[in-house]
């Protein structure tokens, strides 16, 4: 009897393995233990392919989907795979709750809901705060710190002849707003549409690897705020 349950036992130490195994290689990994979101993530380029996009434009957003998927692919530090509403998840998995995002139609509107920090884990190991990863075009001067805000996403109407509503960031694939310019995200800074067009980013390449680098995108609760 004793050496079938340690059989057992083995058995399930071996199950878990694996599923730790999946977990680890899978876009999104939550730690609650050090409360962390962590997702996987690729330096985005900064011209896109595509006779529509005729210049390098100012960055406006942290993350979302690669182009064409990513509504906001030609102006985003990083691009990712993982779906919007699944990072939701995650942070709620860490006991925050959304709170509002703010909107691009009024220079007033401000983004609400619980705190968050930032940052790049690159593949030295070492992780920096998303700040650093932007300079000001004309000064070449590191984005201060924001403050950075689990909103959740505004949702969306797809059909118009059905009530349903949908997770709208599913649908732009923009996962993190320095600018308000959708509220169909799932982050977004401390920044008003009042900013956009005075503060003009653009990737700090001294600090970034090389576009297409594998990155991963490090959520966590910001404390001391």
């Amino acid at each position: 009897m004793m050496k079938r349950i340690a059989i057992v036992g083995v058995v399930a130490a071996l199950l878990a393995g694996r599923v730790l195994a999946a977990d680890e290689k899978s876009d999104i990994v939550v730690d609650k233990e050090k409360k962390t979101v962590t997702v996987a993530a690729k330096i985005a380029p900064r011209k896109i392919n595509d006779p529509r996009f005729t210049e390098i434009y100012p960055i406006e957003v942290v993350a979302c989907a690669e182009f064409p998927k990513g509504q906001k692919a030609h102006e985003t530090v990083i691009t990712v795979d993982a779906k919007p509403s699944e990072v939701h998840k995650a942070l709620e998995s860490l006991g925050l709750k959304a709170g509002k995002p703010a909107t691009p139609g009024g220079e007033e509107s401000v983004a609400e809901g619980p705190l968050l920090k930032i940052s790049l884990e690159l593949p030295n190991g070492k992780s920096i705060p998303i700040e650093k990863t932007l300079i000001d075009k004309k000064t070449g001067k590191t984005m201060p710190p924001l403050k950075w805000h689990f909103t959740g996403s505004a949702m969306k109407q797809l059909d118009p002849n059905k009530p349903d509503q949908s997770y709208g960031a599913d649908t732009t694939l923009t996962l993190i707003g320095i600018f308000p310019v959708t509220n169909e995200t799932v982050i977004q800074s401390n920044l008003t549409m009042k900013d956009e067009p005075i503060v003009k980013m653009e990737t700090n390449k001294a600090i970034l690897p090389p576009e297409g680098t594998a990155v991963k995108l490090l959520i966590t609760p910001a404390t001391g705020k």
